[in-house]
């Protein structure tokens, strides 16, 4: 089972109000308990409230739904159109997950006329991206939960290099995804082309540090020149 897939198994189990013990998750999801106490730490990095301790067990503090929907068809039109770029531009687990997001947001609408008019509202015929990304989901839960990275990366002129990494900002530019990123093995900020990584594992979590966050990235990127104006000189 992909870590995505059992974050939201995770959470769906979570959702009984019970205490789980790790062996519990773990017996269900057929994985270490090792694995499940990272899952949680993940989830708690996420804001998801799951309180507990190792050897004692967790629960879910606070419900997760969403609120009452009271949205205009611009807004409903404007969620679809998110909606349906994340199925075509992203990964098989980000596709099929914005496919459930949509089926909710169906389930939650009242029926009659605003239903009709945001479903005729907004089509979209934007293509996938040139080259496919994988790792994306996985990707993403290490940004939010600040998992450090080791890849395997390919540069655009065949060289191999093996980084470890902490992994800030997912871009889309319209055809390709690139990954902003703290390089430990060169001690700065480089942006990678999500289609040249070749492997990637997680090994570790990070905690902010000051000069080594997507702010100061921002603010480092403002402050040097780009020839012919093309942003993002310190891709790799």
């Amino acid at each position: 089972m992909r870590r995505t897939d059992r974050l939201f198994e995770l959470i769906q189990m979570f959702r009984d109000g019970r205490t789980h013990r790790g062996q519990e998750l773990a017996d269900a999801l057929g994985v270490s308990v090792r694995t499940v106490y990272r899952d949680v730490e993940t989830l708690v990095a996420s804001g998801i409230p799951v309180e507990g301790a190792r050897g004692v067990g967790y629960i879910l503090r606070a419900p997760i739904f969403l609120p009452p929907l009271s949205l205009t068809v611009e807004e409903l039109a404007a969620l679809q159109f998110a909606v349906t770029l994340a199925r075509r531009a992203g990964d098989g687990v980000m596709a099929e997950a914005a496919g459930r997001l949509m089926a909710t947001l169906d389930a939650e609408l009242p029926n009659g006329r605003r239903r009709r008019a945001y479903q005729g509202a907004v089509e979209v015929y934007a293509s996938a991206p040139d080259l496919p990304a994988r790792h994306l989901s996985e990707i993403g839960v290490a940004v939010t939960g600040r998992e450090l990275l080791a890849l395997s990366y390919e540069s655009l002129k065949g060289a191999r290099t093996q980084r470890t990494i902490r992994p800030l900002r997912l871009e889309f530019w319209g055809h390709v995804w690139t990954l902003t990123a703290w390089c430990e093995m060169r001690d700065g900020f480089r942006v990678f082309r999500v289609d040249r990584i070749r492997t990637l594992d997680r090994c570790g979590t990070f905690r902010p540090e000051p000069g080594r966050t997507y702010e100061d990235y921002l603010l480092t990127v403002a402050e040097t020149p780009h020839p012919a104006g093309k942003p993002g000189s310190r891709r790799v």
